[in-house]
């Protein structure tokens, strides 16, 4: 246990070392606040109005709170993911550097070396992400605060099981790349592309049929889906309050991904921590397998 920790102090250390990378990857939660704030928010309130029934108004701090809310959900789901990819570069840079040629050589077991890698990106990512919460659950309690003290607790558990995913996910990515140019273009890829197929930057209920029924097998989606429910829960909960039609409200769930459908049926609250769960056990068991193979195959 001595070597698995002094290993993943060593890996921590040296990613919080590495200024552009670990600045990239702090910023990175705070643009994205900035961007949706300043261009999508007005979007997003716009689109609440206009769904809304004939003859039913809303205060202006619950439409804030409701766009707030869903700003805050897409910004976390996305920044669990590509910072952990940021994070997990490591593991690529020590064997561009020639790094992981020492490690390997040791008699430290291939996958204590794995783990310690995991366990140092999971580390790094979730105090970046954390932080990030912080910052938009601030947000949040400008714009119009509407979130009981359960659903920021169940939001925390959220964030901590999809920084799990993307650090299972990264690290088996990460585990074929070996060249800065790899770096470079799956980082880009990631970046660009998973806030899309997740639902973060447009909900998937606005998909077609066909791209809706493929993001319903990628456990991503549920984990947007989760922050969405805990974000808007309580925005929805005063809605209601205030005389607006439960069938109101249950559109506006699926039109915002508060609900995933699979085959469709609606995908309960526990499903989808099972989903993203098992998609965490999945990735890490397929991880350690991979590195043991490796190592088999250089001796």
């Amino acid at each position: 246990m001595s070597i698995f920790t002094a290993l993943v102090k060593r890996n921590v250390t040296l990613f919080f070392k590495d200024k552009g990378t670990f600045f990239t990857s702090l910023i990175t939660p705070f643009i994205l606040l900035v961007l949706y704030a300043t261009f999508l928010g007005d979007i997003y309130r716009d689109t609440f109005v206009m769904n809304l029934p004939q003859g039913i108004s809303l205060p202006d701090t619950l439409l804030d709170g409701l766009v707030g809310g869903q700003l805050m959900s897409s910004i976390l789901s996305v920044s669990c993911v590509t910072v952990a990819f940021g994070a997990n570069f490591l593991m690529v840079q020590d064997k561009v550097r020639g790094s992981s040629k020492d490690l390997r050589i040791s008699p430290v077991p291939s996958s204590t070396l794995s783990l310690a890698y995991y366990a140092a990106t999971l580390l790094s990512t979730l105090l970046i992400c954390l932080v990030a919460v912080g910052a938009c659950l601030v947000y949040v309690y400008v714009v119009g605060w509407y979130l009981p003290a359960v659903d920021v607790g169940w939001l925390l558990l959220d964030v901590v099981l999809l920084t799990f995913f993307g650090t299972a996910l990264s690290s088996l990515v990460n585990r074929f790349l070996s060249t800065q140019g790899q770096i470079s273009a799956v980082g880009s890829i990631v970046s660009s592309c998973y806030g899309f197929i997740c639902g973060a930057y447009m909900p998937i209920a606005s998909f077609g049929e066909g791209l809706q029924t493929a993001v319903s097998f990628l456990p991503g989606t549920y984990g947007t889906a989760l922050l969405r429910t805990h974000s808007l829960r309580g925005p929805m909960a005063e809605m209601q309050r205030l005389g607006v039609p439960d069938t109101v409200i249950q559109e506006l769930k699926d039109a915002l991904d508060c609900r995933i459908y699979f085959n469709g049926q609606a995908v309960e609250i526990p499903a989808m921590y099972l989903i993203l769960g098992g998609a965490v056990a999945v990735l890490v068991a397929v991880f350690l397998l991979i590195s043991l193979t490796q190592k088999k195959a250089q001796k």
